[in-house]
């Protein structure tokens, strides 16, 4: 396997837990680049959860994949909380999936500014029966690109679990 032991608990109790209600995931990834839709489909019987995984690094794919309003990005910066939650609801609204987490973030060692430092992430869920999205800040600090990525995969999950199950779907019929 290709994430660690920790990585590996979170993404089987994650698949586990989604498949057990029925619920489908999609992400919505920059600063992780795919890892946390990896880490996820690295576990077998992903395929029973795990919809759609977008990989918007830019910011016209934020706007062209997720429909991120170019000015929100413009007025707020692509790492801010307003971005990381337009990107979840994206993810829900151009996917099939009950819950959507969603990343951005400046992981180093380069792209800080004064306001947003190395190490700053915005994680957000959103499910299909909400119509906004749960948003986390965390400053992980300048410990490196690769540990930002790893503790933002981790921190996603987690939120995943803890915000993504609801008791109910919102299953709309023909």
């Amino acid at each position: 396997m290709m994430f660690d032991d920790e990585l590996a608990t979170f993404a089987s109790e994650t698949v586990r837990q989604f498949a057990d209600a029925k619920f489908r995931i999609a992400s919505a990834e920059s600063c992780t680049g795919g890892l946390i839709g990896a880490c996820i489909t690295s576990v077998s019987g992903s395929s029973a959860v795990f919809d759609y995984g977008f990989i918007t690094y830019s910011n016209e794919a934020k706007t062209s994949m997720l429909g991120v309003p170019a000015d929100l990005i413009e007025q707020h910066g692509a790492v801010s909380p307003q971005v990381a939650s337009e990107m979840a609801i994206g993810a829900i609204r151009n996917s099939n999936a009950d819950a959507a987490v969603a990343v951005t973030g400046i992981a180093g060692p380069g792209g800080a500014t004064e306001s947003k430092p190395v190490g700053l992430v915005y994680i957000a869920v959103a499910t299909r029966a909400d119509d906004g999205a749960f948003v986390e800040d965390f400053n992980f600090g300048e410990i490196g690109r690769d540990e930002v990525r790893r503790e933002t995969v981790k921190e996603a999950l987690e939120m995943l679990l803890a915000y993504g199950l609801d008791d109910e779907p919102d299953v709309t019929t023909a």
